[in-house]
């Protein structure tokens, strides 16, 4: 199915008037003030709910304060309904042709959480227009138009793929578009903004980095990764062959005052990553895939999307369980990416997929819940604390796709000896004519149908079985059958003393199967490991190793004597002394060679002809 994005008939006369006021921002205070067509009667208003690419129901409906409604001048009582926290019914005065609404968005603060996370600071906000507006219920999201205006602190400058009818002094007014376009342009405002154009074409089409800071020095990009973004931009047109956008905008908010994830949109993708991540190489290694998995979803979730997972409101709950395919390929293709593009050195590349596989391969959850629940179940996983994480299992769908889609690439080139790969599978299934944003909506089928198109197998067999199965063990044959193996070393690669110094944590669980903060604190304990039979669990502090306070060097130094290794642990207001007998000292993943032809080296390769610089 092929649903054009461009303007749809409105149901409405007018579009929605919609005036936005970032000149708080600083305070976490975000002002919007809506006049919304209507007739006189009874008419609910909705908060959107359900949000593309979050994949659960995580408007921040808490989050608004303020709440006025008038018409032709008077206030009007408003109630929420008892059922439905999202809806807001009103009665409309007789005579009234528009209902004006205000209300401030009272911004978080607080980091952790994707938009609904710390958003401002005094010297940048990225404005999710979600946050800031209600639709009439019954409305579909191409199906009624707004007209926004934004308003800047001064000195302020603003990037976004909305298309802009004139600037306005501090601020900006921008083209009527359907509420969908509307929610899926997000703006990057600041002080210090800077943009990067990666690729321009002869008919105006760019590809561009805008980058938002506190501090004017954390815009300095290395030059070798402004290539390295070209390179991507470069590397995705030969993968896919074709654009389903004009122009893209990377917004990249580089703060530590903000949330941290990214969040794909058709035309461009909100990036949020700490200060120093241009500027601090263990930060720079903890980020580099960032971009390259949301560039990807330009074409793999906005272009082509589950049907089930492309609701045509922001209030009707979605079926997420072809997440593997939404976000494990996206991850699959994006760790690709990210190797063809000079992002990643092909040693970093093998070094992240050593990792996330060594992850998979110690959930112990695997036992009782399949690939394919973590998906449909991803509203409540994206919601849960790293606690528990291998018992419970996470948004494993992001990694073990990965390993899924490795091993499809694998099998199309071993099957058709070399001629054809996952590449083709791209092609067909992403490519088409391109031009402007379209939705093109598939079913399990589809895939299994166009793989198949690629190279001959029972690919909806080899699918099903990959995301049903239950039992020990992530799917290791793409590895495998690529030419290399997983293996355990002494000392622990570039990327892990990155995660761990950036992230403050000690990792273990490949030795004693514990996973630390810095203080000691047990994030997380794997089932059956030394750790847990000893009766370690999440919560729990370290406070001691044999006889010594505890720090994450001496426990790595007592694990690498081996022996036995005493901890004294906090539990609340107990202590108890633990012993654990440790055999085989530190164990940290690395791919290794093993026999065959290395096809994840050819996998890895750049394909768009460009030459790159490797670190």
């Amino acid at each position: 199915m092929l649903v054009a994005l461009a303007f749809a008939a409105s149901a409405f006369a007018a579009p929605v008037q919609i005036a936005v006021d970032l000149t708080d921002a600083g305070r976490h205070l975000v002002h919007t003030r809506m006049t919304i067509p209507a007739s006189p009667g009874a008419m609910t208003l909705r908060y959107p709910k359900w949000l593309p690419g979050e994949h659960g129901p995580t408007g921040p409906i808490k989050n608004i304060a303020g709440l006025v409604m008038t018409a032709s001048g008077k206030t009007l009582d408003w109630t929420r309904d008892p059922r439905e926290m999202y809806a807001f019914r009103v009665d409309v005065p007789a005579g009234a042709q528009s209902l004006e609404v205000a209300f401030d968005l009272l911004s978080s603060s607080d980091a952790p959480g994707f938009t609904s996370g710390a958003s401002t600071t005094p010297k940048l906000a990225l404005l999710s227009w979600n946050q800031v507006l209600l639709y009439p219920d019954g409305t579909k999201g191409d199906g009624i138009e707004y007209e926004a205006r934004i308003t800047l602190p001064p000195r302020w400058s603003f990037a976004t793929a909305l298309p802009l009818r004139a600037k306005e002094g501090s601020g900006a007014a921008f083209r009527p578009v359907t509420l969908t376009r509307l929610v899926d342009s997000p703006v990057l405002a600041g002080e210090h903004l800077k943009t990067i154009v990666l690729d321009e074409r002869a008919d105006g089409g760019r590809v561009v980095l805008d980058m938002a800071a506190d501090n004017p020095e954390a815009l300095a990009i290395p030059p070798e990764m402004e290539a390295a973004y070209k390179g991507l931009v470069a590397e995705a047109d030969a993968l896919f062959g074709a654009r389903h956008f004009v122009s893209y905008h990377f917004l990249l908010t580089i703060s530590d005052q903000v949330a941290h994830f990214g969040l794909e949109h058709h035309e461009s993708s909100d990036n949020r990553v700490r200060e120093r991540a241009f500027l601090d190489p263990y930060v720079r290694k903890t980020m580099v895939g960032l971009l390259s998995h949301e560039y990807v979803h330009s074409w793999n979730g906005k272009y082509r999307r589950p049907a089930d997972l492309n609701p045509d409101d922001f209030g009707s709950p979605v079926d997420s369980s072809l997440l593997w395919v939404y976000e494990g390929l996206t991850q699959y293709l994006g760790w690709v990416l990210a190797g063809r593009s000079g992002l990643r050195t092909a040693e970093a590349s093998l070094d992240d997929l050593a990792l996330a596989s060594a992850q998979l391969d110690h959930r112990a959850g695997r036992r009782w819940r399949a690939l394919e629940d973590t998906a449909v179940a991803a509203q409540l996983l994206f919601e849960t604390p790293d606690a528990w994480g291998s018992w419970r299992r996470q948004v494993d769908f992001y990694d073990e796709g990965t390993l899924i889609w490795l091993e499809a690439d694998v099998m199309i080139r071993r099957l058709t000896k070399g001629a054809k790969s996952l590449d083709d599978f791209c092609r067909r299934f992403h490519g088409g004519r391109g031009g402007g944003p379209e939705v093109k909506t598939y079913r399990f089928e589809d895939v299994a149908q166009a793989l198949n198109a690629v190279a001959p197998h029972d690919w909806a067999g080899f699918l099903r079985d990959r995301v049903r199965r239950r039992g020990a063990g992530a799917p290791l044959g793409g590895i495998e059958q690529g030419g290399w193996r997983i293996g355990y070393q002494p000392t622990r690669t570039a990327l892990q003393a990155s995660l761990e110094e950036v992230y403050e944590t000690s990792d273990l669980r490949y030795s004693i199967g514990v996973q630390l903060k810095k203080d000691g604190t047990v994030v997380d304990v794997v089932p059956e490991s030394l750790g847990w039979k000893v009766g370690l669990g999440p919560g729990m502090k370290v406070v001691a190793v044999n006889e010594l306070k505890f720090s994450p060097s001496r426990l790595r130094d007592a694990v690498r004597g081996g022996g036995r290794v005493r901890l004294i642990v906090e539990n609340g207001e107990s202590f108890s002394i633990s012993e654990l007998p440790v055999e085989g000292g530190e164990r940290y993943p690395r791919l290794t060679r093993g026999t065959g032809e290395d096809l994840l080296g050819a996998i890895l390769a750049p394909k768009s002809g460009r030459a790159y610089k490797k670190d």
